[in-house]
């Protein structure tokens, strides 16, 4: 594979395991083992960069956003790991807040194939293992890891995490995290540490998930009962179990629930400042100055389009509540797709009442669920007649921007992939 482009090293990396998903640490481990663990950060020990996990079935991209940001406006050297990327692969990769180029991903893909000896990897592990190797060789001072699906059986989980996070837990990838809170909650325990903190930004976080927590000895703090946010009209305060910090500024990613993301973010800051101590003046910033594309993101210029890559119901709840607190807009079209996996009829119901009309379409993935499925959740809810449909994401998005007069709202969302051919074709 030497001399290979970015390109050919996905196309090549995709094809190496039977299934696209298959949890499990075992092949991860094997081949971490024959790549040196100093390269792969692992160990312990004042050498050793802290390291932050974060999992969650929402909220987890935009902890680990306050969290880059943070940290980056305090002076050190980041790394981030995140999980889809929109537009390029690149994305999933970040040093000192920037996507790192195809020549270092390239590098990182060949030290992962030369250790591989032939164990069959999946996309996301060979992926993972390419990004911690690069991490270490960028010598960063901090790593910040986002948990791709569940957590226990992770990829990410190889690395013991001198912190870890769970954003929210609820009902997503049942077929691989099991068909209830309590099940999917124990999973994502699963990258809590002995002895390490712990911290939850789910207000009811599942009793499994607790019962791990106290079982193995993590240092658990839950939102709500060991820390929490106060917030204003215009401001909002901390408060945690090393004290308070006021007078924050609203944070720059939209949406009433950030503050508990943020809030999380900060509680794992207070558990490592003897590591990474950051200033209040840097906490202020890092909120004003973080970005997320994809996250209830307004683009310029009217009619006012906002892109939410929600797609499950709790993620579309929340979608739903950032639309009613952007104010009054004449009409609002939704631009849907989603894949088949997910709760196609759930997304549909926590929008209803915000969308006036649905231009259904197919994403461009091959999990992609079929046009005619996304028409038939919605005119099973009596929204038939405020349906259009669509081959593709782009047409729909094309026929909403023509419908829409310069006071109505687009919103396109129910996927990741959906939001990107939105990007693509953006004004």
């Amino acid at each position: 594979m030497t001399g290979r482009s970015l390109d050919d090293w996905l196309a090549y990396i995709s094809a190496q395991h039977p299934a696209a998903i298959a949890l499990g640490l075992e092949r991860v481990r094997e081949v971490a083992a024959r790549m040196s663990p100093s390269a792969l950060g692992e160990g312990r020990g004042e050498g050793r960069a802290p390291t932050i996990t974060v999992g969650g079935t929402n909220g987890k991209g935009s902890t680990c956003a306050f969290l880059e940001r943070i940290l980056i406006e305090s002076g050190y050297r980041t790394a981030l790991y995140t999980s889809p990327h929109l537009l390029r692969y690149n994305e999933r990769v970040r040093i000192d807040g920037e996507d790192v180029g195809d020549a270092a991903l390239v590098e990182g893909f060949e030290r992962v194939e030369a250790a591989r000896a032939g164990t069959p990897l999946t996309y996301f592990e060979f992926g993972t293992l390419a990004a911690l190797a690069l991490f270490a060789e960028a010598r960063v001072e901090v790593s910040i890891l986002e948990v791709g699906l569940g957590g226990r059986l992770d990829a990410v989980n190889i690395v013991d995490a001198d912190c870890a996070i769970v954003a929210s837990v609820d009902l997503d990838h049942q077929a691989w995290l099991g068909d209830d809170r309590e099940s999917i909650g124990f999973e994502k325990a699963g990258i809590f540490r002995k002895a390490r903190p712990a911290i939850v930004s789910d207000p009811q976080p599942p009793d499994r998930l607790l019962a791990h927590a106290r079982d193995i000895g993590a240092q658990l703090q839950v939102i709500g009962r060991d820390f929490r946010y106060e917030a204003s009209e215009r401001q909002w305060d901390f408060v945690g179990r090393r004290g308070a910090k006021r007078a924050l500024p609203m944070p720059a990613l939209r949406g009433r629930w950030q503050l508990r993301n943020a809030s999380a973010a900060l509680a794992a800051l207070d558990e490592l400042t003897d590591r990474l101590p950051v200033s209040l003046g840097e906490v202020k910033r890092g909120l004003v100055l973080v970005r997320l594309a994809g996250r209830l993101q307004v683009l310029p210029g009217r009619p006012s389009i906002v892109l939410d890559v929600a797609h499950n119901p709790q993620a579309a709840r929340a979608l739903a509540e950032g639309l009613g607190d952007m104010g009054y807009f004449e009409n609002t079209f939704g631009v849907f797709a989603i894949l088949s996996d997910k709760d196609v009829g759930g997304v549909v119901d926590a929008m209803r009442g915000r969308i006036d009309r649905w231009y259904a379409a197919c994403s461009d993935s091959d999990r992609a669920a079929p046009t005619a499925r996304v028409v038939e959740a919605l005119g099973e809810r009596g929204l038939a007649d405020k349906t259009r449909a669509f081959a593709t994401v782009a047409s729909a998005f094309e026929a909403a921007r023509r419908d829409a007069g310069p006071n109505d709202r687009i919103v396109v969302f129910g996927s990741f992939t959906t939001v990107a051919q939105a990007l693509r074709c953006a004004p």
